[in-house]
């Protein structure tokens, strides 16, 4: 699968007065026909895709589907699959923050909602990027409840882990052959020191909380009491132990630069740049979850000789190429996002209009030069890969096969992407 994706993070800033809507920003809500002319320009049939949690979700149980309907309708006229993205890094006014208790049931019956009202939908990525949702949310004091202490974020990533778990049960409910391709961004943290390494070691194991609360495994007993002794109960522990939908997800491994992290002895983290890479940290989250890996988003500044983009996307797609040829089931790839962005570069913490050169397309809809380097490598290796290595074939349904009168699919056993 060779995807891009519509960059569509909504998270509220200055203590909630300031929604930050990347949508808004790059101008989709007016171009939308247009940005998905950009997607089949490359060749792209799929999708990374999202109505605005914000404007769609308007009360409980309370939606208004007109932007979804029209956008939504005319991907499946261009035959374009969405990978649906139902929550990008916020919640409606009225739902407050990922503090609120509420937000997991109130999530779930969207989702279920969403799964209703579009049943030819198959793949969803329910909330995006979990972890680093409640990083920057409760940790780091950057977004939504801007809170800066343990406990908050322990609330913060239990109300998420839930409701994209309980999102997943209702959207399966409507689609029992339904996909969900968990986008998550892939850490590492490197000990700048011996007097470092049991700081590097925590956060080593901190970085998967969100999937392993997500996939049903069992902590390791430090995080266990690290979650414990900041307000997660045994009985909610277990419930994610109980809810496991392992057999029916992708691993969706998101890395940039600055993904890899660099610790020093008194706590403070710096970005590393490039240590590893992809296929290093891929490995380590594979060898932990063994499910089937999508590199679901990565970008770089086009830079100042117009070229740095083109060798990244290399790079990165050389790393794919590893992983398939080492026997890890990689299934697609994905340069993210189609338009560029605004504000990333204060990590939308201020809304000061920059516009960042990360996408194929610039924000005036014409192609930049890695937009044209994915088109022609979509070209080049659409037809080479499934015979060239390592290939796991995933069930997914044309959506010209669809049939709208039996939205549920087939039998759930008969969808499982990995043994358990």
């Amino acid at each position: 699968m060779f995807a891009t994706g519509i960059e569509n993070s909504i998270p509220t800033i200055n203590h909630g007065k300031t929604r930050v809507d990347q949508m808004e920003s790059s101008g989709h809500y007016e171009r939308w026909r247009e940005d998905f002319d950009c997607v089949q320009e490359i060749g792209i049939n799929y999708l990374r895709y999202g109505p605005p949690l914000h404007r769609t979700f308007i009360g409980p149980n309370q939606f208004d589907w007109e932007f979804a309907d029209l956008t939504f309708a005319d991907l499946r006229r261009r035959d374009i699959t969405p990978i649906v993205d139902l929550c990008h890094f916020g919640v409606p006014d009225w739902m407050g923050n990922f503090q609120n208790p509420d937000f997991p049931q109130l999530f779930a019956n969207y989702a279920g909602a969403f799964a209703e009202r579009f049943p030819w939908v198959q793949l969803y990525t329910p909330i995006n990027e979990m972890f680093i949702c409640a990083v920057f949310s409760a940790k780091y004091g950057w977004w939504n409840e801007q809170k800066k202490d343990d406990r908050s974020f322990v609330t913060a990533l239990k109300h998420i882990v839930k409701a994209n778990v309980m999102a997943m049960i209702e959207i399966l409910k409507r689609r029992h052959d339904a996909i969900f391709i968990q986008s998550e961004s892939t850490e590492y943290y490197h000990a700048d020191s011996p007097a470092a390494i049991g700081r590097a070691e925590v956060l080593n194991q901190m970085r998967f909380l969100s999937l392993d609360l997500n996939y049903g495994r069992r902590l390791d007993s430090g995080m266990y009491e690290f979650l414990t002794d900041n307000g997660m109960t045994r009985e909610e522990y277990h419930w994610f132990l109980e809810h496991r939908l392992k057999q029916h997800c992708i691993l969706g491994n998101d890395y940039y630069m600055l993904n890899e992290h660099r610790v020093f002895a008194d706590g403070r983290t710096v970005a590393a740049g490039e240590v590893f890479g992809y296929t290093e940290i891929t490995r380590q989250y594979y060898n932990r979850y063994r499910l089937p890996v999508m590199h679901t988003e990565t970008n770089l500044w086009e830079g100042p000789h117009g070229d740095e983009a083109v060798k990244w996307l290399w790079k990165e797609w050389a790393n794919v190429l590893r992983l398939r040829n080492v026997g890890i089931p990689t299934v697609g790839f994905t340069w993210y996002s189609l338009i560029d962005q605004l504000d990333w570069d204060t990590a939308l913490r201020e809304q000061n209009g920059n516009i960042n050169p990360l996408g194929l397309f610039d924000i005036d809809r014409k192609i930049r030069n890695v937009g044209k380097a994915y088109k022609q490598l979509i070209a080049d290796w659409r037809n080479v890969l499934p015979a060239s290595s390592v290939c796991l074939v995933v069930p997914i349904k044309k959506l010209s096969e669809h049939d709208d009168h039996d939205a549920a699919g087939r039998d759930l056993d008969e969808t499982r992407l990995a043994g358990e």
